[in-house]
C-alpha cells in the first residue's frame, strides 16, 4: 500500500510517510491498551487491600502518575535510567510503550476501583445468602454491572489515549505528526491538517465500537 501511494508522486510520498508515522500510533495505542488494561486491574486490587502498605504504596503511586504531566514521563523513563543506573533505552518507542502503559494503567485502575464501589453491598449478601463464593458472586452478579457503569469513562480515557500518542514525538518516536512536521518545514502545510484525519477517522471507529458495546449492555440496568 505505501509502495503504490509513494509511486503517485511528491503527494504521494507524503501521504505514504503520513501513514507510516500513523501506524506507529496505532502500534503505541493497541500495546497501551493491551497490557494497561490488565495492569490497571492489579493496581485496582493492590488499591483495595486491606493489606495497610501495599494499599498505600498504590495510591501514592497512581497520585504521583496522575499528577504529573505524561510528556514528563516519557523523559522520565527515557532519559533517567541511563543517568542514574547508566542503562540506555535502545528503543524509543520501548520507552514510549513503557510511560504510556504505567500512565494509562493509574487512570484505569481509577476507573475500575469507582466502578466496583459503586455496586450495592446487598448484592454481595445476597449471593452469600445464596451460597456462591465470593469468586461466583463477582464474576456471575457483578463483573458485567461494573463493565457497563466504567464503559463511558473508559470510552474517555481510550479516546484520549489515541490523541496522546502524538506526544510519543517528544522522545523522537517517528509517529504521524513527527511525519507532517518534517514536511512542513519544507514549507509543505497540508500534511499537518491531514493527520487530522487521521485522528478524527480512528476516534470515529472507537466511538461506533464503544456505542454498540453500550447498546448490548442495555442489559444490564445499573
Amino acid at each position: 500500500m505505501a509502495n503504490f501511494i509513494s509511486g503517485l508522486g511528491p503527494g504521494g510520498s507524503m501521504w505514504a510517510s503520513l501513514f507510516e508515522g500513523f501506524g506507529q500510533n496505532l502500534l503505541l495505542f493497541f500495546t497501551t491498551i493491551l497490557l494497561a488494561i490488565p495492569l490497571g486491574l492489579i493496581i485496582t486490587y493492590a488499591t483495595m487491600s486491606k493489606f495497610k502498605p501495599l494499599s498505600y504504596f498504590s495510591k501514592v503511586f497512581v497520585w504521583i502518575i496522575r499528577g504529573t504531566p505524561l510528556m514528563l514521563q516519557l523523559f522520565v523513563v527515557f532519559f533517567v535510567p541511563g543517568l542514574l543506573f547508566d542503562i540506555h533505552m535502545k528503543s524509543r518507542m520501548t520507552a514510549a510503550m513503557i510511560a504510556f502503559v504505567i500512565n494509562y494503567a493509574a487512570y484505569f485502575s481509577e476507573i475500575y476501583r469507582g466502578g466496583i464501589e459503586s455496586i450495592d453491598k446487598g448484592q454481595y449478601e445476597a449471593g452469600q445468602v445464596l451460597g456462591l463464593t465470593k469468586a461466583h458472586i463477582f464474576f456471575r452478579i457483578v463483573l458485567m454491572q461494573v463493565v457497563k457503569r466504567i464503559v463511558a469513562p473508559m470510552s474517555n480515557e481510550i479516546m484520549t489515549l489515541i490523541k496522546d500518542t502524538a506526544l510519543a514525538r517528544t522522545i523522537a518516536v517517528a509517529e504521524i505528526m513527527m511525519s507532517a512536521e518534517r514536511f512542513t518545514k519544507q514549507g509543505v502545510i497540508w500534511p499537518l491538517f491531514a493527520t487530522a484525519l487521521f485522528f478524527l477517522a480512528m476516534c470515529g471507529i472507537l466511538t461506533l465500537l464503544f456505542n454498540f458495546i453500550e447498546k448490548k449492555l442495555d442489559y444490564y440496568h445499573a
